[in-house]
C-alpha cells in the first residue's frame, strides 16, 4: 500500500497483513487506514501478494475505508509517471487525482448506463479544415489520431469538441475534455449534454460542493458518464476505456497546477494519451511552442484551415501607423493610446448597431504610475512602494499600494518633476474615458470578480480585461486591443506567445471582414508578434518561438528545473544531488513577480528567497528529475527545516 504522506523519503510501498475479516473488501485500488509510526494514516492499496519480501514483522491493515476501488490500474500508473516527470511524490499526485470521500454519495444507487445516441456531427464544419473529416472518421473507426487543431475565428468550438467526444462515446469509449476556466467548462458541457444527454456527460469543477463533485467523479469512475469535462485536475479522471483526450487553450496558465508537484495539464495529458494509446487533440486559436514541438516531432499533425477559408472567417486586423501614408494622416498614431483609426472603427461599428469590444491589460483605474518626464516608476517617499491612483470619486492624490499613505506633493526622485503618467491605464479609467468620448452609448465592464459570460447584441462599448471578454450573439463589430506594449514588454519567456494568444482570443469574437468586422491593435507594427496577428498566422509564430527557444536553450527545447528557497537550502540540495553530467546551472535569479515563496508545514516563509535554474538536454530530463527527487528525499529523511521547492519546466521562469 501507498501511505498518503507528504514526506518525500516515504514515497514507496509498504507491506501490511490483511486480516481475514477484510480479505473480501481489501482489493487493489481501495482506500485504507494503517498504523504508521504510531498513528493512523490514510493510504491506497496498490496490490495483493501472497508473500512479502520484508524480513521483519508486518503490521496489520487497520481497516478498509470503503470498498469503492477509487484507484484504477491506469491511474496508478499515471501517478507514477507524473511523479517521475515532475520530481514529486505519488502521494502528492494522488491528492490531485483522487477527491476526498463522501460516504453518503457512495451509498447511493448506481444509475444504469444509458446507450449513447449516434453522434450528430456537422461534417460541413469539419470539412473547412484540411483532413478534418478524416480526423473525425478516424475517431469513429476506433483509431487514435493526434492533432494540433487551429480553430477558425468565429468557430463554435465547444460544439466541435462535443462532436469529437460524442463520436468516441458512440463506440462505447470515454472522452475527456480539459478546459482552463469555468466559463469554458459551462459552454463545453452544455454542448456535450446536447449531443449525448445529461446522463452521458458530467462536468467536474472545484466550485461544486463536495457531494456533487464526488457524485460526478464516481459517474466517471463507474462508466455511467462517457464524456467528462473539467479543469486541470480532471485530467486524472478515472474514466474506463479512454478513447480521446481534448485540451482547449493549453497556453492558459490555469492549466498549471499550483500545488506540488506542479504538473501542467498538457504534459499529464500527453503522458496519459501515450500510456492509454488514445486519440489526442490540442485545440485553440493560438499555438504554443510546446504543441508546435509535438507537430515538428511527428507525434501530432496539423489540423488547420486553408488560407482562403481563413480569410473568409477572420476580421480585418489593422495596426495604427503601419505605413507612411497612415502616419501622414495621423502623426500621433503610434504614440496615442486611442488613435484616430481606433475611434473611427468604433464609431462605424456603433453606428451599424454592433457592440465594440475594448480589451485592456489591467483592471481598475490606473494600476501604476511613472514620472511624466523621465518615465521612472513613481515610488512612495515613506516606504518606496509603488504609487497608484485609487479608484472612486474624488480620488486625485497618488497613494502607495504598500503603506496606503497619499502623496499630495509628489516629486520624482530621479528628475524632480511633479508630473505623473499612467504606465498602464486600467479598465475603469478606460471605461470612463470612452464614456465621455461616445456620449449616449452604454458602457459595460467585465473583469476581476465581475466577469460577464455574454452580453446581448446592440450598440454598446464592452471594456474587458484580458481573458474576461464576454461573447455576443453574431459577434462584435469591432475590437480595440489597447496597450499592446504592456503585454509584449513583460520580462517573461512567454510574453510574445501570451500576447498573441490573448489578442487572438479577443479578435476571434469579431465578425468576419466581409461582414464589416475590424480589429485595431495598438502596438508597434514592426514587431513579429503583431504581424502574426495581422496575418492570422499562429502556426508561423509558434515555429519562430520554438526556433528562438531552441537557439537559447529554453523549454520546450530542453528540460529545465527551477529550485526555489534560501541560498543555503538550495546549496544543500544541489550538493547532495547526483545531477547528470550534462546539467548547466544558471542563477541565482529572483523569483518571478507574484510567485509564492516556498514554505513547509508550520514553518514561516523564508525572508530571502532566490531561484536556481538547472537545464539539461531533453534526453537527460528523466535523470535530472530522479536526481532532484532523491535529493529531496534525503533532505526529508534528515528532517531539514528550510523548505526548498522544485518545479520542472515551470510556466514562469523568472
Amino acid at each position: 500500500m501507498l501511505p498518503l504522506l507528504s514526506l518525500a523519503h516515504l514515497d514507496r510501498e509498504f507491506d501490511y497483513l490483511v486480516p481475514p475479516e477484510l480479505d473480501d473488501v481489501a482489493q487493489p485500488g481501495v482506500r485504507v487506514r494503517v498504523r504508521f509510526a504510531g498513528r493512523l494514516v490514510d493510504g491506497l492499496l496498490l496490490e495483493r501478494v501472497a508473500e512479502s519480501d520484508h524480513p521483519g514483522k508486518l503490521g496489520k491493515l487497520d481497516r478498509v475505508v470503503s470498498p469503492e476501488r477509487v484507484l484504477t490500474p491506469e491511474i496508478a500508473s499515471l501517478l507514477e509517471a507524473v511523479a517521475s516527470r515532475y520530481a514529486g511524490t505519488r502521494a502528492d499526485v494522488a491528492r490531485l487525482a483522487v477527491p476526498p470521500r463522501h460516504a453518503r454519495v457512495e451509498a447511493e444507487p448506481v444509475p444504469e448506463v444509458v446507450p449513447m445516441p449516434a453522434p450528430n456531427v456537422d461534417v460541413t464544419a469539419w470539412q473547412r479544415y484540411s483532413h478534418g473529416d478524416a480526423f473525425v472518421n478516424a475517431l469513429g473507426e476506433g483509431r487514435a489520431p493526434r492533432a494540433a487543431w487551429q480553430v477558425l475565428p468565429g468557430e463554435d468550438w465547444p460544439r466541435r469538441l462535443g462532436e469529437l467526444a460524442a463520436t468516441v462515446a458512440a463506440r462505447g469509449q470515454s472522452a475527456l475534455i480539459v478546459v482552463p476556466d469555468q466559463r469554458d467548462l459551462d459552454r463545453v458541457h452544455a454542448a456535450c449534454v446536447e449531443l449525448v444527454g445529461s446522463s452521458g456527460a458530467v462536468a467536474l469543477a472545484a466550485g461544486l460542493g463536495p457531494a456533487a463533485r464526488y457524485r460526478r467523479w464516481l459517474a466517471a469512475l463507474r462508466g455511467t458518464a462517457k464524456v467528462v469535462v473539467g479543469m486541470r485536475s480532471s485530467i486524472f479522471a478515472p474514466v474506463p476505456e479512454l478513447g480521446l483526450i481534448a485540451l482547449w487553450d493549453d497556453g492558459d496558465d490555469n492549466h498549471a497546477e499550483p500545488r506540488a508537484p506542479y504538473p501542467h495539464a498538457r504534459e499529464v495529458a500527453l503522458l496519459r494519451a501515450h500510456e492509454a494509446g488514445c486519440a489526442f487533440v490540442a485545440a485553440g486559436y493560438a499555438r504554443t511552442a510546446e504543441v508546435q514541438s509535438l507537430v515538428q516531432s511527428g507525434w501530432a499533425h496539423d489540423l488547420v484551415a486553408p488560407r482562403q477559408i481563413l480569410r473568409e472567417s477572420a476580421p480585418k486586423v489593422t495596426v495604427p501607423g503601419d505605413s507612411d501614408h497612415a502616419l501622414e494622416r495621423d502623426p500621433s498614431a503610434r504614440s496615442a493610446r486611442l488613435p484616430a483609426v481606433a475611434f473611427a472603427a468604433a464609431r462605424a461599428a456603433l453606428d451599424a448597431g454592433s457592440p465594440v469590444l475594448v480589451q485592456v491589460p489591467r483592471r481598475g483605474y490606473a494600476p501604476s504610475l511613472a514620472c511624466g518626464k523621465c518615465r521612472s516608476p513613481a515610488r512612495c517617499r515613506r516606504c518606496n512602494g509603488p504609487l497608484a491612483l485609487p479608484s472612486g470619486e474624488g480620488a486625485s492624490a497618488p497613494t502607495c499600494n504598500w503603506c496606503g499613505v497619499a502623496d499630495t506633493a509628489y516629486r520624482c526622485g530621479t528628475c524632480g518633476s511633479p508630473s505623473l503618467r499612467a504606465v498602464v491605464v486600467g479598465a475603469g479609467r478606460t471605461a470612463e474615458e470612452l464614456g465621455r468620448a461616445f456620449a449616449g452609448v452604454a458602457v459595460v465592464s467585465s473583469g476581476g470578480s465581475d466577469v460577464l459570460p455574454e452580453v446581448p447584441a446592440g450598440p454598446k462599448l464592452v471594456v474587458a480585461t484580458i481573458g474576461a471578454e464576454p461573447i455576443v450573439a453574431g459577434g462584435y463589430g469591432a475590437a480595440l486591443l489597447l496597450d499592446g506594449w504592456a503585454l509584449l514588454g513583460r520580462a517573461d519567456l512567454r510574453a510574445a506567445e501570451e500576447a498573441l494568444r490573448r489578442w487572438m482570443g479577443a479578435a476571434a469574437l469579431v465578425r468576419p471582414a466581409a461582414a464589416g468586422g475590424q480589429v485595431i491593435v495598438v502596438a508597434d507594427p514592426g514587431i513579429p508578434t503583431v504581424q502574426a496577428l495581422v496575418r492570422w498566422d499562429p502556426v508561423g509564430h509558434a515555429e519562430a518561438q520554438l526556433a528562438e527557444r531552441s537557439e537559447v536553450r529554453f523549454p520546450p527545447a530542453i528540460r529545465l528545473a527551477a529550485v526555489d528557497g534560501s541560498g543555503a537550502a538550495i546549496a544543500s540540495l544541489l550538493e547532495s544531488a547526483e545531477l547528470p553530467t550534462e546539467v548547466e546551472v544558471l542563477g541565482p535569479v529572483p523569483l518571478p513577480d507574484g510567485a509564492r515563496k516556498p514554505f513547509a508545514g508550520d514553518n514561516p516563509e523564508p525572508v530571502e528567497v532566490e531561484r536556481m535554474l538547472l537545464r539539461v538536454p531533453r534526453a537527460a530530463g528523466s535523470a535530472l528529475a530522479r536526481a532532484l527527487a532523491a535529493a529531496q528525499a534525503a533532505r526529508s529523511a534528515r528532517k531539514a527545516d528550510a523548505p526548498v521547492r522544485v518545479q520542472i519546466d515551470p510556466v514562469d521562469i523568472g
